[in-house]
Order: C-alpha cells, then sequence, then structure tokens
C-alpha cells in the first residue's frame, strides 16, 4: 500500500497495490500494520459504513464533536467521486482549507480523513457504493455539518447545482464561520 500525504498533510490517499490477470483482481483494502507504521499511531476503527447514491447527490459537509469525532476511511466500491475534507481546527495553518480527491472503482484510491476535518463527496458517476471505516460511533447529538456551498470554503464540486441532490439537513447547513469547530492543539486520533 501506498501513502501520500495531500497539500494538508493530515489528508492521506491510501492506494492499494491492485494484483489483477485475466480472471480479475485481488487488493487489500486495509492494513493496520502498514497503516500505523506510515502514521506512527494506532487508528482503532470500530466500524464499516456503505452508501449507494445516484449522480449528483452531494453528501456533507459532515462531522461529530468531541467525545464522538471521527476518523473515516474512505473509499468507492462501485462508480465515482470527489471526495473533499475541510480542515476545521480552529488555529490551524490550513483552517478553512480544503482537499478534494476523486474515488473511484477504478483507480481504488481511499481517502483518510481525520478529526477535526469536515467530510462530504459528491456522486460523479450514473451511480456510485461508497464504503468507510469510522474509529467512533455515531452519535446524533454530537453530528454537525457546513453548509457545502459556504463561499469561505470555495470548493468545486464539479456539477453545476442544478444537478445535484442534497437532504433538507445539508441544505441547511451553518456557514464556517458559524459552525461548532475543534481547536487545533486537539489530537487527531485518540
Amino acid at each position: 500500500m501506498n501513502f501520500i500525504r495531500t497539500q494538508i498533510p493530515d489528508v492521506i490517499i491510501c492506494e492499494p497495490k491492485v494484483f489483477g490477470d485475466h480472471r480479475g483482481y485481488f487488493t487489500e483494502t486495509f492494513r493496520e500494520d502498514l497503516l500505523t507504521e506510515f502514521l506512527g499511531y494506532k487508528i482503532n476503527f470500530c466500524q464499516d459504513n456503505e452508501s449507494k447514491s445516484s449522480k449528483g447527490v452531494l453528501r456533507g459537509l459532515h462531522y461529530q464533536l468531541a467525545p464522538f469525532a471521527q476518523t473515516k476511511l474512505v473509499r468507492v466500491i462501485g462508480g465515482s467521486v470527489l471526495d473533499v475534507a475541510v480542515d476545521i481546527r480552529k488555529g490551524s495553518p490550513t483552517f478553512g482549507q480544503h482537499v478534494a480527491v476523486e474515488l473511484s472503482e477504478e483507480n481504488k484510491r481511499q481517502l483518510l480523513v481525520p478529526r477535526g476535518f469536515a467530510h462530504g463527496f459528491v456522486v460523479l458517476s450514473e451511480e456510485a457504493v461508497f464504503a468507510y471505516k469510522v474509529d467512533n460511533y455515531y452519535s446524533p447529538e454530537n453530528d454537525r455539518g457546513i453548509l457545502f456551498s459556504d463561499p469561505a470554503l470555495a470548493i468545486d464540486w464539479q456539477l453545476s447545482n442544478n444537478i445535484l441532490q442534497l437532504s433538507d439537513k445539508d441544505t441547511k447547513q451553518p456557514l464556517l464561520k458559524n459552525a461548532d469547530l475543534f481547536d487545533f492543539e486537539m489530537s487527531l486520533y485518540e
């Protein structure tokens, strides 16, 4: 597995090795030992989630506050998405900046989104199956979000607004300047 630090070094692209021939392919989608060696600490994933969405569905930008903050390791099983992680740690040198990476069944890339980041994705293909590991359980009381179209974030979702499909909840999220945020001094993985 190859690990690549993005322009926000805490957000990591994970590229598994794919072994294929005329019969199909094999890949290891997660190796705790290799990720721990790369990061220098262990992430204790406790739950796997999966969603299926059609083209233009935008889910996000979501996060959970402590003590239920989550690290996510996200990937696409079928189709393709634009996956986005936004740094929402007050005092961070990259506060308010984002990483956008295309994840697809073809490229098999994954994105490690640490605690202190808001996360979202939009489906670029006709449909997509999206899977992710989390290191903390869902907590409705700690569930938060930021408006996907906040001008301060300047995220190019690569699709026109008339194609986008959002939940009522996601259309009513606050702007970054009004959101509940994290402190930069927080630990990303504890």
